[in-house]
């Protein structure tokens, strides 16, 4: 044993991280690559060994030795016989088969002779072979390109996609030099090192994959520099309409393209052009589930050369099955966080393509890039009746209960208080608290209900510095461009997911003029169900560095007192 190391390895590949360790840092950069965090019990970090976080790490260019090594280095004890062979097994898949064209057709190609007997013994990826295998390749059919990698995935075999893209329709399009509003255009290193990292040196080669970028570090112009580069027609699909909005504005304000080639699909029109932008929701629209998906013919109306899909992390799942018959078409996902709460990581790996970069958000605050942030958890008691009607309640409606807890109205005036004057957001789940929370405090409030157009009124007002406090429902998660926002409350959320804390923090990043930062709460109700949700969310920011405390709200002084960190 060696006490002055930082990291336990386990052989179930659970992995315990001392915080209090000045190698720290060091092994929590390893384990961002290599495994996921699961929780934080005190000082201690618990991470556990993935496939795909290990696939991902093949991806770019590690291998196993150096990252036994460095584990081996960091470790308290000698690492377990089990958890070698599976970072060795793990990481050596992703190559082992690969998809390349040839003048034959499509071809699978196996590193081995075992590897091939392997993937001809499932039958059902047997189906879409021609003719018979050699040892270590077979020729498949052109329109299984996806469907195959996705279930050989999904039987742990990452394949390397190799096969190359087509071009698409050409389009003459490049980045001013100034913006519309005489504002100079110049990309950031790091979005640079991004546009390099999924399209290579080569300009008519590289692939497709996922980039990770922190909210409000400018992800678009990663999107908007990769139209440019290729010079292709492109589709961009995002999450809302709003988000659709500032992609054609950034595209015509820092593009050499013209609102006669940039087309919105939505609900409210049909546009489509040279570059499309379109909603996720607008392509998985149909009027039964008896019907066919009739959007989704988007995806041939053209030759597209590029597709984008902003907030990758929430691709639905028909957009997955049509992804899968378009793997000629080269394909940027955005986003940041990978971590998915249906657990189809795999799919986007497979379907998208690995993670081509990613870059800390601790290391983006450090440089100036987005706000410092100080993250407090407030415990919020329920008063009797609450309490009575939670616990009565069928488990399938307690987290309601817990989320609207009328408590934390109160909370939500003293922390007002607290940041008079200060640019806050006040976010939560329930149309209901929202409105009563409207009434309550005479607040304005957004809601998925108000018209665009008196949204944008809202939203711009808030950033001319009119009014200083917002509400807003879930549809303030994405897109939505506050940069003066410096704090906000969240008071009800979606259970435990990572994505949407990633989001709503990302509301309040944006680099403040006054140089200062910015606070995040959350409002969880003490004693139900909401705690352990607020586990699973926390991680997430715990993962990327935040300070993160857990406070208790005593009602009687109307105050916090500081507690411990148990996630």
């Amino acid at each position: 044993m060696d006490t002055a190391r930082p990291l336990w390895v386990q052989s179930d590949g659970t992995l315990l991280l001392d915080e209090r360790h000045p190698e720290y840092e060091e092994a929590r950069e390893l384990l961002r690559v290599i495994s996921e965090l699961q929780k934080r019990p005190g000082v201690l970090h618990t991470y556990k060994l993935t496939p795909v976080a290990l696939w991902n790490a093949a991806a770019s260019g590690w291998s196993s030795k150096p990252v036994l090594e460095r584990l081996a280095a960091l470790s308290r004890y000698p690492l377990p016989h089990s958890v070698e062979e599976e970072i060795r097994t793990q990481m050596s898949r992703y190559g082992q088969i690969r998809l390349v064209s040839s003048d034959v057709g499509l071809q699978l190609i196996a590193k081995s002779p075992e590897v091939m007997d392997m993937i001809g013994g499932l039958e059902e990826i047997a189906s879409v072979f021609i003719g018979k295998p050699s040892r270590t390749s077979v020729i498949i059919q052109d329109a299984s390109r996806g469907w195959i990698k996705r279930e050989l995935a999904a039987r742990g075999y990452p394949v390397k996609d190799e096969a190359g893209f087509h071009a698409g329709d050409a389009l003459e399009v490049s980045l001013r030099s100034k913006s519309i509003l005489g504002k100079p255009v110049a990309l950031r290193d790091y979005q640079n090192e991004a546009v390099e990292a999924l399209l290579g040196e080569a300009d008519g080669d590289g692939g497709s994959g996922v980039v990770v970028l922190p909210c409000g570090s400018g992800k678009t112009w990663v999107g908007i520099a990769a139209i440019a580069r290729l010079k292709c027609e492109t589709l961009i699909l995002t999450p809302n309409g709003v988000s659709v909005s500032q992609w054609i504005t950034e595209l015509i304000n820092h593009t050499s393209l013209t609102a006669a080639e940039v087309g919105e699909y939505t609900g409210q029109a049909k546009n489509v052009k040279p570059v499309t932008v379109a909603t996720y929701q607008m392509l998985t629209h149909r009027r039964s589930k008896r019907e066919e998906y009739p959007h989704l013919q988007l995806f041939e109306n053209r030759d597209w050369g590029l597709i984008i899909y902003d907030e990758v992390h929430l691709l639905p799942a028909p957009v997955f099955r049509i992804t899968a018959d378009i793997q000629a078409t080269r394909r940027l996902g955005l986003t940041a966080t990978l971590v998915r709460e249906d657990g189809r990581e795999e799919d986007a790996f497979a379907l998208i393509g690995p993670k081509r970069y990613e870059i800390p958000w601790k290391t983006m605050e450090s440089r100036g890039w987005i706000a410092q942030a100080k993250c407090t958890e407030v415990r919020v008691p329920l008063d009797t009746r609450t309490s009575l009607n939670y616990f009565a309640a069928p488990k399938r409606n307690r987290h309601r209960i817990a989320g609207e807890n009328p408590c934390k109205t109160e909370v939500v005036k003293a922390l007002l208080s607290r940041h008079d004057g200060t640019p806050t957001l006040v976010i939560g789940q329930y149309l209901d608290q929202l409105h009563e929370l409207a009434r309550e405090l005479s607040l304005p409030l957004i809601t998925g209900e108000m018209p665009h157009k008196s949204r944008k009124v809202l939203f711009d007002r808030f950033n001319q510095g009119e009014i200083s406090v917002l509400l807003v429902s879930k549809v303030a998660n994405f897109a939505v461009d506050l940069p003066d926002a410096s704090v906000a409350i969240q008071v009800s959320g979606s259970y435990g997911s990572r994505q949407e804390e990633a989001q709503r923090l990302g509301r309040i990043l944006r680099p403040k003029k006054s140089g200062g930062g910015a606070i995040f709460y959350s409002l969880v109700s003490e004693g139900t169900d909401e705690v352990e949700f607020a586990r699973n969310r926390g991680r997430f920011l715990l993962e990327q560095g935040y300070p993160y405390s857990v406070d208790q709200w005593a009602s009687s002084d109307q105050s916090m007192i500081t507690g411990k960190v148990i996630l």
